[in-house]
C-alpha cells in the first residue's frame, strides 16, 4: 500500500470545521485506531489490521515497525490502543493493547510494553504485561483505551486498562471473576497495586478497578486528574462514567438503551440500588471513540476545560461544556467537523492543540489549527 502524507483542509468547508481548521498532516492510513505523540514532534499511530507506524513532524508516514507481538485482527478486533510513557523522551517507553488469540482458541484483549528503538525503526524488548480472561471466541467489544494513573499531579507507575464485555459475554460484567466488561489497574511492569479496591478478596480478580461495564473506547484524566471513560450503550445509552474503585456500574441490568431491533434489555430499567448512575448519556447513540480534556486556552478560554469525544456514528467530534468543576453535569454539546468521517481517536498534543484520527481504509491524521 502506498501511503501519502501532505498537508491541507481537504473534505472540510469553514461551516463544518465550527472553529477549527483542520490541517490534514497524513493520509492514507488503514483504519487507524490510536494516536501517541513522541520527542521532535513525531507520532506513533496504530492500524487496526495490525501495524504501527511512526509519522515524521512534517507528515511523512514511515513503514510498519517489526517487533509487534501475534495480532489477532479482525472484526472490531487488531491493534487498537497505544500510548508514550510521560517519561518517553528518556526512556523510549510504549504501551499498546490489542486483540490477542490463544492457541486453544478464542482471543482477549492484551497489554504490552515495548522500547521504540532510537532510530524510531522498530519495536524492542516486547513483553505482554496483561491478557484478559477468560479467552473467549468473539470479534466484538475488546474495549483497549490505556490511561497512565497520576496521584497528586504525578504519574504514580500504574496504567488503566479497559476491558470489553465481548459482547454474548454480558453477565460476566457483573461478576468478579473474570475481565469482561472491567477497568483493570496494573502497575507498569504487570503487577498488582496493593491498593487495588479488590486485592486480597476471595473470588475476585485483583486486576479489577470497576466493573458493570459494556465496551469502553475511549477513557481519558481530566484536568484536575480524575478518571473518565465512556461505553457503548446496546441501541442508545452511550455512557459517560468516572470509575471509582470497587464500585458497580450496572450493565446489563440497568441502561439507558434496549435490544438491538427494540425491545427491553433484562428488566428494562436504567437504575437500581447499588449500581452507579452515568454522569452523562446519550439516546440515540452517537457511538462514541475516542475521549480527551482540553487544558490548554489554545481554542479561547470558552474551550479551556472541555470534553472532546469522538463519534463513529454521526462522523463528528463532539465538543462538550461541563458544568465546573469537572464532576460537573455536561451543559452544552457541540458538533465539530460534520462531514469529514468516522472519528477515531482525539488527543490533545504537547502544543496544546487538538489531533484527531478518522477512521477508514484511507484514515487521516487531523491537527485542528484555531480559527
Amino acid at each position: 500500500m502506498i501511503l501519502i502524507a501532505f498537508l491541507g483542509t481537504v473534505g472540510f468547508s469553514q461551516t463544518q470545521a465550527q472553529g477549527v481548521r483542520p490541517e490534514v498532516l497524513a493520509s492514507g492510513l488503514q483504519n487507524p485506531w490510536a494516536v501517541a505523540f513522541l520527542p521532535q514532534g513525531r507520532f506513533l499511530v496504530t492500524e487496526r489490521p495490525g501495524r504501527m507506524r511512526v509519522v515524521e513532524a512534517d507528515g511523512p508516514v514511515g513503514p510498519a515497525l517489526p517487533g509487534l507481538p501475534a495480532i489477532d485482527a479482525g472484526g472490531q478486533g487488531g491493534l487498537l490502543d497505544v500510548i508514550a510513557d510521560s517519561d518517553v523522551a528518556a526512556n523510549r517507553r510504549v504501551y499498546f493493547c490489542y486483540s490477542e488469540a490463544a492457541a486453544s482458541g478464542g482471543n482477549s484483549t492484551a497489554l504490552a510494553s515495548a522500547t521504540l528503538a532510537p532510530d524510531n525503526s522498530r519495536l524492542e524488548d516486547v513483553k505482554v504485561i496483561f491478557s484478559q480472561k477468560p479467552k473467549f471466541s468473539s470479534s466484538a467489544h475488546f474495549g483497549c483505551r490505556i490511561v497512565e494513573g497520576r496521584k497528586d499531579g504525578k504519574t504514580d507507575g500504574t496504567l488503566f486498562l479497559t476491558l470489553g464485555d465481548r459482547y454474548s459475554r454480558m453477565q460476566d460484567a457483573q461478576k468478579l471473576d473474570n475481565h469482561h466488561g472491567k477497568v483493570v489497574r496494573i502497575n507498569k511492569d504487570g503487577s498488582v497495586p496493593k491498593d487495588n479496591p479488590f486485592v486480597g478478596r476471595a473470588g475476585a480478580l485483583p486486576e479489577i478497578w470497576s466493573y458493570g461495564h459494556r465496551n469502553m473506547q475511549g477513557a481519558t484524566l481530566s484536568p484536575d486528574g480524575s478518571y473518565w471513560t465512556h461505553e457503548h450503550g446496546p441501541q442508545g445509552g452511550d455512557e459517560i462514567n468516572l470509575p471509582q474503585p470497587g464500585r458497580n456500574y450496572g450493565w446489563p441490568v440497568i441502561t439507558y438503551g434496549e435490544n438491538y431491533g427494540g425491545g427491553k434489555m433484562g428488566e428494562g430499567i436504567n437504575a437500581k440500588t447499588g449500581l452507579e448512575q452515568p454522569l452523562h448519556h446519550w439516546v440515540p447513540s452517537i457511538a462514541p471513540s475516542g475521549m480527551a480534556f482540553l487544558s490548554s486556552d489554545k481554542y479561547g478560554k470558552t474551550w479551556q476545560g472541555n470534553l472532546f469525544v469522538g463519534s463513529l456514528k454521526f462522523g463528528y467530534l463532539n465538543r462538550i461544556e461541563l458544568e465546573q468543576p469537572f464532576k460537573g453535569k455536561v451543559v452544552r454539546e457541540h458538533r465539530l467537523l460534520e462531514g469529514g468521517g468516522r472519528v477515531r481517536d482525539v488527543r490533545q498534543g504537547p502544543d496544546g492543540l487538538l489531533y484527531v484520527l478518522t477512521d477508514s481504509p484511507q484514515g487521516r491524521l487531523l491537527r485542528l489549527q484555531p480559527q
